[in-house]
């Protein structure tokens, strides 16, 4: 493939569900602009007397809410992604640069790296919302208090050494720049060439400037739209062309010495160039809702993806997920990673039917316990299904929320029956429990006892058939030592399936 040339992701090439599931943990060093983001809250019913105005009224402070902003959201969202974050940036020698670096170390992070500077103020983004009417919330007017100009000499080697001092460990190295002073030219090359040194990962959000010369040998760059048209000189070309998208994306990529570029198009999903070219990854059509802090959540699932080992497309489907679920949200919040997780289970099991793989249930089990719902597992062989089996499994789904059917491999009923069974085959009887609209996952296991899948699955409820009494179950012990719940359903003398096949064999 040419880098003028793109195709669009058809799939993964590992077990993304999987790789998803191991994100928990790694550790990121976080460099960037820090900033305190205050919103203020209040009625604006009215005009000023002396001025063509409105006037708002606040109800004291809890009318005030600050939360880290900048490379502090970017801290918040990898934090919501359980990743141990160390945060490296400048504030002002004042009381917003204090309750910014409280509110971090509150978060989890690690602040001990962040330079104050009282040379400078803390970057506060104040921003006034009227509730007009008790009912429309609008953003009235914002306030930025910040100086940009860029740190002196002093500053910015107190802030080398605070990155050399925690380079030592740490999975993947994140740079987020909004041009406000702490990424200097000085900095953001002499932290690329430590993370070469290194052979550390580093993931840059750029800013919003015409010339990325200052990143040039980083891993990744994760521009805009209007970013990347204003990096390269291209206004505009990006907003109506994909193939525009390639040269800007493959451009910048081959100017800096980048490793990939990944080029976020919002609607249009996000563009990913390597050197074995570019890959469009479309994203799935979301109601947006409000897009403040889309760029920070990209930043971070990207960053999780490269600490544990998925990279380029898969790395960049992720990022696509979070982002995804970030603009369905009110304001910059962190994604948790059970969210996460949760999209990530539902791209991939987007028309698959209700058969599993059990790693790819026990996930998605883990899912839905998380939102509270009961667990029910049987198993059988469920060869010659018949209205018995229906009546049992509509009955066994009543006992909880989620059924899961356990089902013996062709290999385990041959052992269990005999060398003439099964009738038919597992492929034919799981197509035909698919169909029944009680069942809600189908698993097939090779071993003759349903041991290993109870102690895999460890349900709620675990239902049986027939004539048992719970004691009696080759499982029993383990369901006692697991606390799992037994109950025995109805059994419907006549309609085993043994009986109707030998009732065919005499006819």
């Amino acid at each position: 493939m040419n880098d003028t040339s793109h195709t669009t992701a058809a799939g993964p090439g590992i077990d993304f569900v999987e790789a998803v599931a191991r994100l928990s943990g790694g550790r990121v060093l976080l460099i960037g602009d820090l900033m305190l983001d205050e919103t203020i809250r209040g009625a604006a019913e009215r005009l000023s007397p002396d001025a063509p105005v409105p006037v708002l009224a606040i109800d004291g402070e809890e009318a005030i809410d600050r939360r880290p902003g900048g490379t502090g959201n970017v801290a918040a969202c990898l934090r919501g992604l359980e990743m141990e974050v160390s945060v490296v940036g400048l504030v002002g020698d004042d009381e917003a640069g204090r309750h910014l670096i409280a509110e971090l170390g509150a978060n989890g992070c690690e602040v001990d790296g962040i330079v104050v500077d009282a040379s400078r103020p803390t970057t506060v983004k104040r921003s006034l919302v009227g509730l007009a009417q008790h009912r429309h919330p609008q953003k009235m007017f914002r306030l930025d208090v910040e100086s940009r100009r860029p740190a002196d000499v002093a500053v910015v080697g107190r802030l080398l050494e605070a990155i050399d001092a925690r380079l030592e460990g740490v999975d993947c190295v994140c740079l987020e720049d909004y041009d406000k002073g702490a990424c200097t030219e000085a900095l953001c090359r002499a932290l690329a060439q430590r993370c070469r040194e290194r052979g550390l990962p580093l993931l840059v959000d750029p800013a919003s400037i015409n010339d990325y010369a200052r990143y040039a040998g980083a891993t990744l760059v994760t521009p805009n739209r209007t970013e990347a048209e204003r990096a390269m000189d291209r206004p505009g070309g990006l907003r109506t062309d994909l193939g525009m998208a390639v040269e800007i994306a493959t451009g910048l990529r081959a100017r800096h010495g980048f490793d990939a570029v990944v080029l976020t198009l919002d609607r249009d999903g996000a563009m990913l160039a390597t050197g074995d070219g570019c890959v469009h990854l479309p994203t799935e059509a979301k109601s947006v809702y409000d897009v403040t802090g889309a760029g920070d959540m990209v930043l971070a699932a990207l960053a999780a993806a490269w600490s544990h080992g998925l990279r380029d497309v898969e790395g960049v489907r992720l990022a696509n997920l979070a982002a995804g679920i970030e603009v369905e949200l009110t304001g910059a919040q962190p994604v948790p990673l059970a969210e996460l997780r949760r999209a990530a289970l539902h791209a991939s099991a987007a028309g698959i039917g209700k058969t599993r793989r059990l790693a790819h249930l026990l996930l998605e089990l883990e899912v839905l316990r998380s939102d509270g719902r009961r667990i029910v597992l049987t198993n059988g062989c469920f060869d010659v299904i018949h209205a018995g089996h229906v009546a049992y499994l509509r009955e066994a789904k009543q006992q909880g929320d989620v059924l899961v059917v356990g089902i013996n491999a062709d290999r385990s009923v041959r052992a269990l029956k005999g060398p003439e069974r099964p009738i038919f085959n597992e492929a034919e009887r799981l197509e035909v429990l698919a169909e029944l609209e009680s069942i809600d996952y189908l698993v097939v296991f090779e071993e003759e006892t349903a041991a290993d899948l109870i102690e895999a699955v460890r349900p709620d409820v675990y239902v049986k058939g027939g004539d048992y009494r719970p004691e009696s179950i080759t499982e029993h012990p383990l369901l006692e030592r697991l606390g799992i719940e037994t109950r025995i359903l109805a059994h419907r003398p006549g309609l085993g399936s043994t009986a109707i096949i030998d009732r065919l064999r005499t006819t």
